[in-house]
Formats: C-alpha cells, structure tokens, sequence
C-alpha cells in the first residue's frame, strides 16, 4: 500500500515577499498572543494585587508622613466602588508590564522576515535590553515620586493637607512609571526603527534641531507632573539617547555596506 506524498510546509517567509492578506492574518495571530498574554498578567497581579498595592503606596506614604502629624499612612477613600476600580486599573496596567517581554517577541516575529540574517539573532537581545531599560526607567521614577510630589504640593499654600484618594495616587504613580518606562525605550525605538530601514542613520543625525524640540514636547506630554524640574529629568536622557541611536546607527550603517561590498565582490 502506497503512502500518499504530503508536501513539507514551508514556512511563509522561505517562499518570497508575503502577500497584504498574508501580513494581515499574521499580524492578527500576534495581536491575539499578545492580549492573551496580557490578560494571563493581569489574572496573576489581581491574585497578588494587595501587597503589591501596599508597595505602590510606600512613596506616598513616606511623603505623607514627613509632612504632616500623622502617624499612620491614610488615604481618602470617597467611593464605595473605589478599591474594585483601583484594584481593576493596577492589574491591567501589571498585565501589560508583565507580558512586556512577549509582546516585544510578537512585535520582532512579525518584522522578522525582512531582516537579514545576523538582525534576526539580534531578536532575543533586543527583547532583554528592551525589558531592562523599561525596569531601570520604571526604578528611577519610583525613586523621584517622592520629590515629585514635594515638587506638586510646594504649589500650594500651607493649610493643603497631602492627602490623595487611592484612584487619583495610583493613577498619578502608574502615569510616573510608564512615562519613565517609556522614555528609556526611546534609544531602543530608534535603532530598531533604523535597523528594518523605516529611519535612515543620515535622517536622523540631519534634523537634530528638530529632534530636540520633538524631545522637549514628548517630555512635556509624558510627564505627569507638568513641572520643569520633572521635565529636565526625562527630556535630557532622551536626548542623550538620541545621540547614541546615532552613533549605533552609523556603526550598523557601514557593516551592511562592507557585508554589500564583500557580497558583491564575491558575486
């Protein structure tokens, strides 16, 4: 009894250039991992979502305490609904934070085939950079909320007691991490954005003018604070980082032109 032939299946990127159809299915199974993964991370911060809000308030609480008669951190509770929705907004915005490194995968699968090679081994690195500097701008923001809040309530006068209600303070610390998580993003976005040709190395270092007023506004936008000390604090290292994209990019620029020049001396 013969066994009927069945053709390997090869994958999509081995056969040419992917059809508009062809992209948008993949992009539709890495949209629905993606959100899987963010709800399996929100699920596992709700189930741990009580110690974690006690940490949340330890920058809060410290300020509090050092500036008023209180010996005890209070928060004004002022709806009856108001622990469900805090507890709600910290675990979405934890599944994010926690599926972070997988959503950065999908991303890099999904570009993946219009790399060259030794770019797609750069994938995995990437991802950890990437995760890494969203960690080390997240800890710097924890580490300035309590100046911020000095900075906030040195506004006003003497007779405003610092006592926030648990929404308005977990919605102020959550926009302080991600906008600082974000920030230190901001090299990684530009060499990844140069590497897959959406950016040229020439673009960026010829509108550095631009780019520094982009930087100021973008640092405005993200800070919660508003104040300048705040924007000082994220809009210098963006820039830096700027620079630095720069640099990388121009290093990358002229591998690929040596590893051209060599494919074409060879052809």
């Amino acid at each position: 009894m013969k066994i009927p032939f069945r053709k390997k299946k090869v994958p999509q990127s081995q056969l040419g250039e992917m059809s508009l159809l062809d992209h948008l299915v993949e992009l539709r199974k890495r949209l629905i991992r993606s959100v899987l993964a963010v709800i399996v991370g929100a699920i596992v911060v709700w189930i741990v979502r009580i110690p974690l809000l006690e940490f949340m308030e330890a920058p809060y609480c410290s300020f509090q305490l050092a500036n008023s008669d209180e010996e005890t951190c209070r928060f004004l509770q002022s709806a009856p609904m108001e622990g469900f929705s805090v507890s709600l907004t910290v675990s979405g915005y934890g599944g994010i934070l926690a599926a972070t490194p997988i959503i950065l995968y999908q991303i890099g699968r999904f570009v993946l085939p219009g790399l060259y090679p030794n770019e797609k081994r750069m994938l995995f690195p990437f991802i950890g950079v990437s995760v890494l500097l969203l960690m080390a701008g997240m800890v710097s923001a924890f580490a300035l909320l309590p100046k911020a809040l000095d900075v906030l309530f040195g506004f006003g006068p003497e007779s405003y007691e610092p006592l926030f209600a648990p929404r308005e303070y977990i919605g102020f610390f959550v926009k302080m991490l991600f906008a600082f998580g974000l920030a230190a993003q901001f090299p990684l976005v530009l060499i990844f954005l140069q590497l897959i040709g959406v950016v040229k190395t020439s673009t960026l270092s010829g509108n550095r003018r631009i780019a520094f007023v982009g930087v100021l506004i973008l640092g405005a936008v993200i800070t919660p604070t508003g104040d300048p000390f705040m924007l000082a604090v994220i809009s210098i290292p963006m820039y830096i980082s700027y620079e630095l994209a720069i640099l990388v990019g121009r290093q990358m620029t002229r591998r690929r032109e040596v590893k051209s020049a060599a494919g074409g001396f060879a052809t």
